[in-house]
């Protein structure tokens, strides 16, 4: 058996179609038919059954098509990264962020892609239901995210990144004359907007605390599943929210306002979370990058 058998196998399996198997895989349709011909013997089954207009693939061929498909992806993966150990320059990231951690991977990844121009990084939101196998599943390198979101895993391996207060945010209109400072227990004459436990569990929960050490019943309660839709409701006046610090500098300045909180101490520390087994050759130079920025002074905001 060799990996060309594997290729035209699978092909013919999902196209039920030898000469398109012969086109994606730039060999003659004899060749498939011989490579077939080959595996069929070599595991004493029919793979496929054939007629002049039909190609149907056998139970024997179905049960054989995923480990075909995990060895193919396995060798593919394995060349990848001997290419990157070899070439030492190129290579591929996934960073998977949480939505209340943005503003410190940002400065971290522009420093990376200004070293390592060669290596690929993708970044994407970081909301599975499944946050253990997420990480160490290798569907992403490195995960960032509020430190109490971190699940309870030997496998995972964390990086205190920074720790940073929450703030009020309102529109400019509606904290017009008020001082730079709000009291957390003034937030019940307001109607509060918040980003909803779905999409941003542990704020979630810390505010919900904050309600319940103050004995605090908000005049409304508004939750959003997107930041885009919650700056819209806070540009347009229509209440206050609790954000980081840091992710309140994302909504508009010349619609709204930050207010520190003055009477309870609101900080959050976040992490970045990556596998113990993580293999890829670039991990290591990512992680000095963000060893660079982690706890620095410019990253303790607020406090």
């Amino acid at each position: 058996m060799d990996i060309n058998q594997l290729n035209c196998f699978i092909s013919v399996a999902q196209t039920l179609n030898f000469s398109e198997a012969a086109r994606r895989n730039y060999v003659s349709q004899s060749s498939v038919s011989r490579y077939i011909g080959d595996l069929e013997q070599e595991f004493g089954v029919q793979l496929f059954t054939r007629s002049h207009r039909d190609v149907i693939i056998t139970n024997e061929g179905k049960i054989l098509l995923p480990y075909a498909l995990e060895i193919v992806n396995t060798l593919s993966k394995a060349k990848t990264v001997v290419k990157q150990i070899r070439d030492g320059s190129t290579g591929r990231l996934t960073v998977g962020c949480d939505i209340t951690s943005m503003s410190f991977p940002s400065k971290c990844l522009e420093d990376f892609s200004a070293k390592y121009p060669g290596i690929e990084v993708e970044l994407k939101p970081f909301d599975a239901a499944d946050r253990s196998q997420a990480i160490t599943g290798g569907e992403y390198d490195f995960c960032f995210m509020p430190r109490d979101m971190v699940p309870e895993n030997s496998g995972i391996e964390t990086l205190i990144t920074h720790t940073e207060p929450l703030v009020f945010v309102a529109s400019k209109q509606n904290m017009k004359g008020k001082n730079s400072k709000m009291s957390f227990s003034k937030l019940s004459s307001r109607r509060l907007l918040i980003l909803s436990e779905s999409v941003a569990p542990i704020l979630f929960m810390e505010i919900m605390d904050l309600l319940r050490t103050f004995h605090i019943s908000p005049e409304a309660q508004t939750s959003f599943d997107d930041l885009s839709s919650l700056y819209l409701a806070l540009s347009a006046g229509m209440g206050v929210t609790i954000l980081p610090k840091s992710l309140a500098g994302f909504a508009s300045e010349e619609r709204t306002v930050c207010c520190p909180i003055e009477d309870v101490d609101t900080a959050m520390s976040y992490v970045m979370a990556w596998s113990k087994s993580n293999s890829n050759p670039v991990a290591e130079r990512f992680i000095d990058t963000v060893q660079k920025y982690a706890l620095g002074d410019d990253n303790i905001y607020g406090l």
